[in-house]
Formats: C-alpha cells, sequence, structure tokens
C-alpha cells in the first residue's frame, strides 16, 4: 500500500514538472529559431496545442488529488475526463488542419495518437461514471 502511494506521489510531482515544462515552452514558442517558411501558422499551432495540453495536464493533476485522497470514483472525474477528451480532439484537428499546410508524417502519427487518447478518455469516462453510479448506490445502501 506503501508503495502505491509513492507511486502516486511520483506521478503527481512528474505532472507538476512537466505543466512547468509545458508552460515554458509555450510561452517561448516566439523565441525558437524559425524552421521553415510557414513558421507563422507552425508557431500557432504548436502555442495552441502546447496550451491545450498543458490543461490537460492541469486537469490531470486534479484527478490525481483525489486519487491521493483516496476517493477517485467521483463525478469531478467524470466531468474531468470528458474535458480532456475534448481537449485531445482539439489537439488532432489543431494538426489535420497543419497536415494541409504544412504535411509530414510526424503530424500524421500525432494526430492518430490523439484521436485514440480522446477514445481512451471517453472510455475511462464511461467506466467512471459506472464506477461512480455503483458507488452512489452502495452508499445509499449501507
Amino acid at each position: 500500500m506503501k508503495n502505491k502511494n509513492l507511486s502516486h506521489y511520483a506521478a503527481k510531482i512528474i505532472i507538476d514538472v512537466l505543466i512547468l515544462v509545458g508552460a515554458i515552452s509555450v510561452v517561448t514558442v516566439p523565441l525558437w529559431e524559425k524552421l521553415n517558411d510557414k513558421w507563422l501558422f507552425t508557431m500557432v499551432v504548436l502555442m495552441v496545442t502546447g496550451a491545450v495540453g498543458v490543461y490537460i495536464l492541469i486537469t490531470l493533476r486534479g484527478m490525481y488529488k483525489t486519487l491521493i485522497s483516496g476517493n477517485p470514483f467521483v463525478q469531478s472525474n467524470v466531468k474531468a475526463f470528458r474535458r480532456m477528451a475534448v481537449s485531445c480532439l482539439i489537439i488532432a484537428l489543431c494538426y489535420i488542419v497543419k497536415c494541409f499546410v504544412v504535411f509530414s508524417l510526424g503530424t500524421v502519427i500525432v494526430v492518430v495518437v490523439f484521436v485514440i487518447a480522446s477514445l481512451f478518455c471517453v472510455t475511462l469516462m464511461d467506466l467512471f461514471g459506472e464506477a461512480v453510479k455503483y458507488k452512489e448506490e452502495n452508499d445509499w445502501t449501507v
């Protein structure tokens, strides 16, 4: 049990570090060297998707707070999975648009990964929703 709590805290620390690194990266995008002739478009895509990625990490951090407190099956986590699913779709859509402006195979892979991540979040949202219902029914029964 102690190792489980340790892993939860370690994951929370990693998420906090990623939030910091992500925020710094988003803010410093305009300072990066121009990569191609469509740099302004690429910069906007990187800043928007980076900000959405930081939002996903902040949402995940909130979910870890409920996990560490010992009560992860709450309605707020169901809503958090919905927000993360929508966020992943926003990122995928940004990179779909980027495919038409600055195509690369890597961009296609990013689209596929974030569509799958969105589906994963929707699945977890439904599972957590059912778990919350069972938990609430059980709480009323006892």
